[in-house]
């Protein structure tokens, strides 16, 4: 068996994994052939459907690789329902205090360190597997806040230092917004929040994480070499956009 995405991050290894905003089983299976250690449903900034994120968690699962969902917000159903579904973890969005995570981690875990709600879903095989889900699935429950807002910034080391953190994932282009410098991935001030960012990953133990949105290897490279070990490699859409821009690029030389 593969060892979990939770323990090889907390052993130090470098991970890289694809973002899944159109929804496609194929796609997410295209994306495991590649190699790809993880895949992100986002839920967020997407119309994908809980059935169709099944779907896709089963796909990744069956791959042999870790599906993740990025939930729409810090709603404890949804964290339940994607869980259930076979997710093996969940990336919160605009996570802001220590407190937001203590709530995302509740709603992960089953009592008494939680209080998810029981239920015989895909995760538990339909129910047969409960036990052994039970048993199991806090060796490879990942929880990763995301760091896109000044107000993070601010409480990073109480949200980095809180026990179930896995990794981070900055958010870029939102991070860049609350700080007044939309897209500025070279401003000043978005500079000094990656500072205090990495500084408190450091000091807590975590998995630094990034977001590169434009598919760019020599970018991501600059990343890895920065000490970022969980890395989202593009968009889905993205990859799709920047392969036909190439092609339509030799139209027009």
């Amino acid at each position: 068996m593969t060892e979990p995405l939770k323990q090889r991050l907390r052993q130090g290894a470098t991970v890289v994994g694809g973002w899944l905003s159109l929804g496609s089983p194929a796609i997410a299976e295209i994306y495991c052939r590649a190699g790809f250690d993880f895949v992100v449903v986002d839920l967020e900034h997407s119309t994908t459907s809980l059935e169709h994120t099944e779907a896709i968690i089963r796909t990744v699962d069956l791959a042999g690789s870790t599906p993740l969902v990025r939930i729409s917000s810090l709603d404890s159903v949804q964290i339940k329902r994607v869980l259930d579904a076979g997710a093996h973890g969940v990336i919160v969005p605009m996570v802001k205090s220590e407190a937001d995570v203590e709530r995302a981690a509740r709603a992960m875990h089953y009592p008494p360190r939680g209080d998810r709600g029981v239920g015989l879903g895909r995760a538990q095989a339909y129910g047969p597997g409960f036990r052994d889900y039970w048993a199991s699935f806090p060796a490879r429950a990942l929880l990763i806040p995301q760091i896109e807002h000044a107000d993070a910034v601010d409480a990073i080391d109480t949200i980095l230092g809180h026990p179930d953190v896995d990794a981070c994932l900055v958010g870029p282009y939102d991070l860049s917004a609350s700080l007044g410098a939309a897209g500025e991935f070279d401003h000043p001030r978005f500079r000094a929040a990656l500072d205090t960012i990495e500084a408190a990953a450091r000091r807590a133990g975590v998995a630094l994480g990034f977001h590169q949105v434009a598919p760019d290897p020599a970018a991501l490279r600059l990343r890895r070499a920065a000490g970022y070990r969980f890395l989202v490699y593009g968009v889905d859409f993205s990859i799709l956009d920047a392969g036909c821009r190439a092609g339509v690029q030799v139209r027009d030389e």
